[in-house]
């Protein structure tokens, strides 16, 4: 790698060397299946993904990347690849096991979280793609995630924000039973319908609807709730790449 002034969004040797096998494999598995012609890649993996990072934690786009990155075009090609072929994926699931390990868990959860945000898009955003939800009054953006008890991310799925908890809700708990089939529990709140817990019921999961005390006004902390609070910063992630690369 270039020599260069860090950034605080670099990743530190030690950080990059747990996710090393994971993409150096996945551009090893791509050259085997080409044409042997072209050039060999020419920019480090552990720059591309500093480059990436730079993306989420400062917000720019990714034609203002600084010129001591890779060309952005680049960053972005390879940003494009691992989100469509599963790189991203096997590293937030490799990450996950390894931290529920170290907090004296199972790797894989038996247990998880389901929640609903609905957040205002920018003026870029094409309208087939928005939806208002009526019981919040906000126009734009649906965003429903899983998470385990330890606030570790399962899965997202990102809809117009008229969608209703409730179908988000069926194709997350879809989601669950087929890449996570040890999960046997799930909590949501009460935006969630009953017919959603008969169709987890379907799939072997057990799911509790956790209720509003009577009169309870505003934002209240509902039991089990915190966990999903806690993966704010996975949305954040999720919202400023996505609006990135709508807009590119």
């Amino acid at each position: 790698m270039a020599e260069r002034r860090p950034y605080p969004s670099d990743l530190s040797d030690a950080r990059w060397a747990l996710i090393e096998p994971v993409l150096s494999g996945w551009r090893a598995e791509r050259r085997r299946h080409a044409l042997n012609i072209g050039r060999p890649p020419e920019h480090d993996l552990h720059e591309i993904m500093n480059a990436i990072l730079y993306v989420d934690r400062n917000g720019v786009q990714w034609r203002c990347l600084p010129h001591d990155f890779p060309p952005w075009e680049t960053v972005y090609g390879y940003f494009a690849k691992w989100q469509k072929d599963g790189a991203f994926a096997r590293l937030t699931g490799m990450l996950r096991r390894l931290l529920r390990q170290t907090e004296g868990k199972h790797a894989e959860p038996s247990a998880c979280v389901i929640d609903a945000q609905s957040i205002k898009t920018s003026t870029s955003v094409p309208a087939a793609g928005q939806g208002t939800d009526a019981a919040k009054k906000i126009v734009g953006r649906k965003r429903s995630i899983v998470t385990d008890t330890l606030g570790l991310l399962l899965a997202v799925l990102v809809t117009a924000a008229s969608v209703q908890d409730s179908v988000a809700g069926t194709h997350l708990v879809d989601q669950v039973a087929t890449a996570h089939p040890s999960v046997r529990k799930v909590w949501v709140d009460g935006s969630f319908h009953q017919h959603l817990v008969e169709h987890a019921a379907r799939l072997g999961i057990d799911m509790e609807i956790v209720q509003r005390a009577p009169g309870a006004g505003g934002f209240t902390s509902l039991p089990k709730r915190w966990t999903v609070e806690r993966t704010y910063g996975w949305l954040m992630f999720h919202r400023r790449l996505t609006r990135d690369y709508e807009t590119l």
